[in-house]
């Protein structure tokens, strides 16, 4: 950008860089607003889903979830692909009517067709482990 002889290099200096502050600040603000799950703060109270639950394997055991906390498979917990950290959720098997109530902790499943991943003791109150994944409903509670 050809300099402005009219003003003097400081203050053309304070404008840019007042406008990269706005600019930033805009892009901060914009951000904070957005539709991202927040830690804590629930899902849509009541709101269903449909379909696939399967389970953590072993390997998985004291690895840090993605909210920061190490997983353990004998908590109620459980990975959701948007719903907020900390929501809680029943899980119903949609063919022998069991429940189990886990808190979101972590983000999944990655696998096609699974809308939750359980920790092993969460599926083992639902499923057999060796059925691999159940049909499942999900309502959040919270």
């Amino acid at each position: 950008m050809p300099a402005n002889p009219t003003r003097p290099a400081s203050r053309r200096g304070l404008l840019m860089l007042s406008c990269a502050l706005f600019g930033a600040l805009a892009l901060v603000t914009l951000n904070a607003c957005g539709s991202s799950p927040k830690s804590g703060s629930g899902g849509a109270r009541g709101h269903t889903e449909t379909g696939l639950a399967s389970y953590y394997a072993d390997k998985f055991q004291s690895r840090l979830t993605a909210n920061g906390e190490r997983f353990d498979q004998g908590k109620l917990t459980a990975a959701h692909k948007k719903l907020p950290f900390g929501t809680r959720v029943r899980v119903t098997h949609q063919k022998t009517g069991k429940t189990v109530v886990v808190r979101i902790n972590d983000r999944g499943p990655f696998a096609k067709g699974r809308i939750i991943d359980l920790s092993s003791s969460a599926f083992r109150r639902i499923a057999h482990p060796n059925d691999g994944v159940a049909p499942v409903r999900i309502e959040v509670l919270n």
